[in-house]
């Protein structure tokens, strides 16, 4: 059998492999560059700058919200072709932009450069908005029963629109809505707008408004049906914000749900108004509300620097009874201080914002070096008058007050009364903060007392707006007493300084006159201040620069002490947490005779938590 030999494969000389001469190797690095060009520009997007001339504030924010260009620059696809499209639609939207402000021939230019060293655009608009368009003739107009109504005045002495004055759409707008939702709240709802024109002359730089409405009569409140079994509806009635026959105002509805939502009687509440009676001019109301459950526990912690872990435990029945009656317990633990008290509440008068209270408090506090127990029980009453709720009360107390040397057991009878600026329209939610706060108490033998003293205490918060995105925040607080032997006057009425909520930089209660053992013992009197500046910054964060002075003492004239700091401000939806760091400028005085009497401190990192900034 014959033998084959393997034949080896012939190799055309197309297929065999050649070193690249110096032309071969130049073709493919310029390929390479070319392949990097492309895929490397392709990868990376020409940037777009508009730079805008002759204009500022408003009227350069209107124009950048009318510019195609503005809101097509971070797009990825956008050619050069693309880009002077969207250049050649400039002076019209430019144009379109000013004429709310009155400016209707304005001369703008554009101009579209290519960087020669790069695929970035800029874009130079300047605009010279001209002659403004002035306001001629203004009819504004009302007839019927509201011709003469005072909120509705109000709302058109509010526009500013008059005669001589400079065109703004935007202001003809707002005026027009206000009027129409104004003349629909306050009860005229056979309204009816008669004549709405604004009228340009763009050739003579002048326009006319005129703006009439009919208001017809005016409603009033009907009959209200109330469909619920909580509590006794005489009690749900006095909540009511307005009464039959007065005229009609739909924010006295609403104001009527928040008084009843705020009276935690009910889980859901309902005030509607009916279909309005062209006969008699009035309108129904119909209340309907399902009542809430009625006892509640509450679990609460936290932590402040001051207080450091603090605990809360609470039961609550809201509904004791059908006349609305209801009482709290509840238990506080913190290192500064524990008390277990208890209060039954009556609603009188307005129940919404005037109730009758009795409390009973057990609580042990260390105040300085002081250790001060007390037992209380205090009858008040909370009245709101105007602008001001008042509270009176009467606390009955035993307090034994401790240091290292002696212990004092004091009986007394305290009458008090006090006044806290409240909101308009406030319908009783918890006031977080005291714009101002002012408190007049003392107690003498006649009632009881083991000692006489008269006490003051004053403090107040504010918030001023210096700009969108700067505020100034002022706290201050004031405490002065009356009394011949201030050993005699119990702890719990003597006045300390320093910590969280008022000297930052030193310890919490650690400002105050001393002993002759260096014991913080508590002062006659007390002045703090706080001047505090806030600036915005994204993410609801803020930062504070601030600037405490303060102290307790016991007489005035005596020196203060002082701290400047930093912090970081977290807004969240009811309160703001504050983390700062303060380093006190004033040596804190120990009280102790001798060479080391004087003691300087470091910087102090304070948490607190406020409603305010």
């Amino acid at each position: 059998m014959p033998r084959f030999r393997p034949r080896p494969p012939r190799q055309s000389r197309d297929r065999l492999p050649r070193p690249l001469g110096l032309h071969g190797s130049m073709a493919a690095l310029r390929l390479i560059v070319v392949l990097f060009m492309i895929f490397g520009v392709a990868g990376t997007r020409a940037a777009i700058t508009i730079e805008i001339e002759g204009v500022d504030g408003d009227l350069k924010k209107n124009v950048l919200v009318f510019l195609s260009l503005e809101r097509y620059k971070d797009r990825k696809d956008l050619d050069d072709q693309q880009l002077q499209r969207l250049n050649d639609r400039v002076e019209r939207e430019v144009s379109s932009a000013l004429k709310p402000f009155g400016y209707y021939d304005p001369v703008v230019k554009s101009e579209l450069t290519k960087s020669a060293r790069s695929r970035d655009w800029r874009v130079q608009i300047s605009v010279l908005p001209g002659q403004p368009v002035m306001l001629r003739n203004v009819s504004l107009e009302l007839t019927g029963s509201g011709a003469k109504d005072p909120a509705l005045q109000n709302v058109i002495d509010s526009s500013r629109l008059a005669r001589g004055q400079q065109l703004n759409h935007g202001r003809y707008d707002t005026l027009k809505g206000d009027l129409i939702r104004a003349v629909a709240t306050l009860g005229y709802l056979d309204a009816k707008l008669l004549r709405s024109e604004l009228l340009v002359d763009p050739a003579a730089h002048v326009a006319d408004i005129a703006l009439a409405i009919q208001t017809a009569e005016r409603y009033r409140f009907g009959a209200t049906k109330v469909e619920q079994s909580a509590i006794d509806e005489s009690l749900l009635r006095r909540y009511i914000r307005y009464r039959e026959n007065d005229f009609y105002d739909s924010r006295q509805l609403l104001r009527t749900q928040f008084a009843l939502d705020d009276s935690q009687y009910f889980s859901s509440v309902e005030v509607l108004p009916g279909e309005p009676d062209r006969t008699t001019h009035t309108v129904p109301i119909q209340i309907r509300a399902e009542g809430s459950r009625r006892t509640r526990y509450q679990f609460g912690g936290g932590y402040g620097t001051d207080t450091l872990l603090r605990g809360t435990v609470s039961w609550e029945d809201r509904l004791v009874n059908h006349l609305g009656h209801s009482v709290r317990v509840e238990v506080r633990a913190a290192k500064q201080a524990n008390t277990v008290s208890a209060r039954y509440q009556i609603p009188i008068g307005d129940p919404a914002v005037e109730k009758m209270a009795f409390s009973l408090t057990n609580a042990r506090q260390q105040l300085g070096s002081l250790q001060v127990n007390s037992v209380d029980f205090e009858p008040s009453v909370t009245q709101t008058i105007g602008r001001w709720q008042r509270v009176l009360s009467a606390t009955v107390t035993r307090t034994t007050t401790s240091d290292t040397q002696t212990t004092l057991l004091s009986r007394a009878v305290v009458p008090s009364i006090s006044f806290s600026r409240v909101p308009q329209g406030y319908l009783g939610e918890a006031l977080f903060t005291r714009a101002f706060y002012i408190e007049l108490r003392g107690s003498y033998s006649v009632l009881g007392s083991d000692s006489n003293f008269l006490q003051l205490r004053v403090n107040g918060e504010r918030v001023v707006d210096l700009r969108a995105k700067w505020h100034l925040f002022l706290r201050g607080e004031l405490g002065a007493s009356a009394i011949a032997n201030f050993s005699d006057l119990p702890g719990s009425q003597r006045f300390f300084a320093g910590g969280d909520r008022s000297v930052r930089g030193f310890g919490f209660d650690e400002l105050s006159p001393h002993d002759s053992l260096g014991e913080a013992v508590g002062g006659r009197h007390l002045l703090t201040g706080t001047v505090e500046l806030v600036r915005d910054l994204p993410r609801n964060l803020g930062v504070a620069a601030f600037a405490d002075f303060g102290n307790a003492f016991n007489h005035f004239g005596d020196p203060l002490a002082y701290s400047v700091g930093l912090g970081i401000r977290w807004r969240l939806p009811v309160l703001t947490v504050g983390i700062d760091v303060a380093q006190a400028l004033t040596k804190l005085d120990t009280g102790v005779v001798g060479p080391d009497r004087f003691k300087s401190l470091g910087p102090r990192l304070h948490l607190n938590f406020s409603p305010q900034l």
